[in-house]
């Protein structure tokens, strides 16, 4: 069970941008990028294939926050879902699920 924490976590970022969005659609990303940035925490991703390699790629590129001002205390996390275009929403979606199955395959030696 290498992965079952990262699909754990993935698993609950799929859950958050499901719908409805009771808090919003970025308070929704917002818990998602939480749960991917724990779920990537130690991660190494040495042991990843390349398909698994481009989504985290593009689960962090989507969740950087570098440059992003909260002097509200809003959460630079959900700052940053504010900013998400619908191509780039999409691209998180797809991304976190295609990840959160591939974790929980590895995870349970499906193949």
């Amino acid at each position: 069970m290498k992965y079952s924490y990262q699909a754990e976590k993935l698993s609950l970022a799929r859950s958050s941008l499901m719908l409805p969005h009771t808090s919003g659609l970025a308070q929704s990303i917002s818990s998602a990028f939480q749960a991917c940035s724990l779920g990537f925490k130690d991660l190494d991703e040495t042991g990843l294939d390349a398909d698994a390699r481009r989504w985290v790629a593009t689960i962090k590129s989507l969740m950087e926050t570098t440059g992003i001002k909260d002097p509200a205390g809003v959460g630079t996390f959900e700052l940053k879902a504010r900013t998400l275009s619908t191509d780039q929403q999409s691209d998180l979606s797809r991304a976190v699920d295609e990840l959160a199955h591939w974790f929980r395959r590895e995870s349970w030696g499906i193949r």
